[in-house]
């Protein structure tokens, strides 16, 4: 058997866009990446309009995304994405770990999260499990969470409901889909996690959000991790 045909019977390798607005960043971790046997880097993008324009041309699996860069950042761009490409994962590369910047790229739809203090290995683990419908926190942003949660409960603002307890009426279905929310999972990722379709988990996260008084996916995290599901 040629050496041709055992390739093509291999795994299917992932596509992948890197996405960064500093050629020295993306330039050399499309290099790094594109060694992997399984991952093959399709794109490089300087800014979220590329990796839009990136992903239209596709195929794409996983997008590992900056937050900061020009004409769109990686929140908006991953927000884009999560609606317009739900298949796609993004995994986030970036510098920032403070609140803000984590919960924004969560709630917006993005698998992963890393710091660029991230190693190679740890890169490609976290778009293999994207890839994959799962998620990865690198452990500084696990504890950034975890630390925020706590800070939440202990000291609820009037409108907060993280330190509030869930309410007796949530089915078990919804408590599975808050949990998988609190662990990073997208839409689709908690639709393959249970065995059900993309609208039926839209609708177990309507009900939810309507009994819990959620605001938004950012919220769900956070309430998630308050009640100790995530």
């Amino acid at each position: 058997m040629s050496g041709t045909s055992e390739r093509t019977e291999g795994p299917r390798r992932l596509k992948v866009v890197v996405a960064d607005d500093q050629a020295a960043v993306r330039e050399p971790l499309a290099a790094v990446l594109g060694l992997a046997e399984d991952i093959e880097v399709v794109a490089a993008a300087a800014d979220g309009g590329e990796v839009l324009a990136a992903v239209a041309a596709g195929p794409v699996d996983v997008v590992l995304m900056d937050l900061r860069m020009p004409v769109m950042d990686g929140i908006e761009t991953t927000r884009r994405l999560t609606d317009d490409h739900p298949e796609v994962a993004v995994v986030v590369l970036t510098t920032f770990a403070d609140d803000e910047s984590i919960l924004g790229a969560l709630g917006a739809g993005a698998r992963g999260y890393l710091t660029k203090n991230a190693g190679r290995q740890d890169i490609t683990r976290a778009i293999r499990a994207a890839g994959a419908g799962q998620s990865v926190l690198d452990r500084e942003v696990q504890d950034r969470l975890l630390a925020t949660a706590r800070a939440k409960v202990a000291a609820p603002g009037p409108s907060d409901t993280a330190g509030q307890p869930l309410p007796d009426d949530l089915t078990p279905r919804e408590r599975e889909v808050l949990t998988l929310i609190g662990q990073g999972l997208s839409n689709r990722g908690i639709a393959e996690k249970l065995f059900i379709s993309e609208a039926t988990v839209k609708t177990h996260i309507n009900n939810l959000f309507a009994k819990t008084h959620i605001r938004d996916r950012a919220d769900a995290v956070r309430r998630a991790m308050a009640a100790g599901l995530a």
